[in-house]
């Protein structure tokens, strides 16, 4: 599969002129790449970090197409909060402490197509995550 192919994949049903306002480059460089011409680095990771597409997948057709939202680790967590407040802190709220982090790291994964941050979206997630997690 070409970088072409993948790009078109990535783009999806989004038109190529919104694509190219939200990864910040021209449309006329986007359809430039999509007839087959190859990014530098510098604009494949730019692409790859705008579009929330890991760049291994875009680069090589390996990988993910989408960057994978990493697993919260409560005692790693909890041990890192207690560092930074530089004291020891036994009664920290995890459940608080873990949907902030689950909601940034949704946040960070899952831009509006305008490029802002979903809130709506967020609420939406730790309001699923909530319902799913057993008490």
């Amino acid at each position: 599969m070409s970088f072409a192919t993948r790009l078109a994949e990535l783009i999806g049903e989004e038109s190529v002129s919104g694509f190219a306002r939200r990864v910040g480059l021209s449309e006329a460089l986007i359809r430039k790449y999509l007839k087959g011409s190859e990014p530098s680095l510098l604009k494949a990771n730019q692409i790859a970090m705008r579009a929330n597409c890991s760049l291994e997948f875009l680069a090589t057709g390996c990988g993910y197409l989408y960057r994978q939202a990493e697993v919260v680790d409560a005692e790693a967590l909890k041990l890192s909060y207690e560092v930074v407040m530089n004291e020891i802190i036994s009664n920290i709220d995890l459940d608080k402490l873990v949907s902030t982090v689950s909601g940034y790291q949704y946040l960070r994964s899952h831009k509006r197509p305008d490029g802002y941050l979903d809130k709506e979206g967020m609420s939406q997630f730790l309001n699923l995550a909530k319902k799913i997690t057993p008490e």
